[in-house]
């Protein structure tokens, strides 16, 4: 259950209902519990029914706010993140410069030349940049 990290670092625990309790708030001088924590399975809402913050509440009991959502579910967000800072038109355009940059440097090796440490570099970015637009395509 991902709620019993966060119920364990709160005191004042006390369960309201199926998969829902109450606690004090660490965030502030709380008499009677007045924070909510709902499990849903696939991520914990909290809720300060005096105004604090949900960052400022896992904060306070050393944890991240992604603390209550899944690693699938993170993985997910940020492999549809990654896919929306590229389209496929910009990452086939991205391939096909850099291809022909690859293709330049491999005719001059070909030739026998050697590359200077900057056309290295920049063969070794190009090499990166077609990896990258590979990576958000998936």
């Amino acid at each position: 259950m991902i709620a019993e990290r966060l119920l364990s670092r709160l005191e004042g625990v006390r369960q309201s209902g199926s998969n829902k309790w109450m606690a004090r708030c660490p965030c502030h001088d709380d008499g009677t519990p007045s924070l909510s924590v709902t499990d849903l399975a696939d991520r914990v809402l909290i809720h300060c029914f005096a105004g604090c913050e949900p960052a400022n509440v896992t904060a306070a009991v050393g944890l991240a706010l992604s603390d209550l959502f899944p690693a699938k579910l993170l993985r997910h967000a940020i492999k549809a993140i990654k896919q929306r800072l590229l389209t496929p038109i910009q990452a086939l355009e991205i391939v096909a410069k850099e291809a022909l940059l690859v293709c330049l440097y491999a005719s001059e090796l070909a030739r026998g030349k050697e590359l200077s440490i900057e056309d290295k570099d920049r063969l070794f970015l190009a090499a990166a940049r077609i990896n990258e637009a590979y990576r958000s395509a998936l």
